[in-house]
């Protein structure tokens, strides 16, 4: 029986560069997680920051999933939904919940303060009108705002005190992240499976989906694979990309990571790892907490 669009899962790169090692964990277990349960899964490229993306990391990323296995049942990219974009900071602004913002970043520095989720922007601009060369922000409630991540357990999020008012569109016209996730989560996607590098952002997603009165995903975050000196393995970190000719070890470690009963025997290709393991893939046994990999196959 074909799985329904709200069994959907997605994995979401940003082609910025090539994937590593943390990139699999998240690509892995969202997979594993869609497949275990006979949802789709979706390919959905976040190609909406023009000025930070890489000559030719979107059709790179795509050999690398190829490489190892991965089956994808749509390929989406951000680029082609700005109408959708378009609309609900449309619906946002007729709501009177945006307002433009001039505010750079030293001034933001200068005058927020800071949580665990970065800057929290202290309002300055609040009551502003909206201009093409203005940034966009969105009036953040001091509401609890409550979820259950499927990993992390109960998560309670002030976004006022958390992030204060955030932007929805960034000077250019470009739109950001928060917003065109909690779009495009909220358009068919039943289970979101990532890293927690993104739980912060997901109160945001979901207030937004709120506003914009659109359907909430299930959330599942799993932890994040750190470096030698306990920096997450990013890009930004210098982490090294995933050898596509070696596929076998690198599931594997992944595997191993996200705290899953290895194969009864070493996979001699990528497809026979997947035969072996998705039938035994268990949510419940991933661990919570960042660490770094037990096995080497990211170095």
């Amino acid at each position: 029986m074909p799985a329904s669009p709200s069994q959907t899962g997605r994995f979401a790169p940003s082609p910025t560069g090539p994937l590593h090692f943390g990139s699999l964990i998240a690509a892995l277990g969202s997979y594993a997680q869609a497949r275990s349960t006979g949802a789709r899964w979706l390919v959905r490229i976040d190609d909406i920051d023009p000025p930070r993306e890489m000559p030719g990391a979107s059709d790179a990323i795509l050999r690398t999933l190829e490489a190892f296995g991965f089956e994808w049942d749509g390929l989406l990219r951000q680029s082609e939904r700005s109408e959708r974009y378009i609309h609900a900071l449309d619906q946002l602004e007729q709501a009177q919940r945006v307002y433009g913002c001039t505010c750079s970043r030293k001034q933001i520095a200068a005058t927020a303060t800071r949580s665990a989720a970065g800057w929290v922007y202290p309002g300055t601009c609040r009551g502003m009108p909206t201009a093409p060369s203005f940034a966009h922000r969105v009036v953040a409630d001091g509401n609890p705002l409550l979820f259950v991540d499927r990993v992390r357990g109960t998560q309670t999020h002030i976004l006022s005190e958390e992030t204060g008012d955030f932007i929805v569109r960034r000077r250019g016209g470009w739109f950001a992240y928060h917003l065109a996730c909690a779009v495009d989560d909220a358009d068919g996607i039943g289970e979101v499976v990532r890293g927690a590098d993104l739980l912060h952002g997901t109160a945001a997603q979901i207030y937004l989906q709120q506003l914009l009165m659109l359907p909430t995903p299930v959330y599942a975050h799993l932890p994040v694979a750190l470096g030698n000196h306990g920096n997450k393995l990013s890009k930004q970190t210098f982490a090294p990309p995933l050898r596509d000719a070696e596929p076998v070890p690198q599931l594997l470690a992944a595997w191993a990571f996200l705290g899953q009963a290895p194969p009864p025997a070493r996979p001699a290709s990528p497809q026979d790892f997947w035969r072996n393991v998705i039938g035994t893939w268990n949510l419940a046994a991933v661990p919570r907490k960042d660490r770094q990999p037990s096995q080497p196959a990211y170095a």
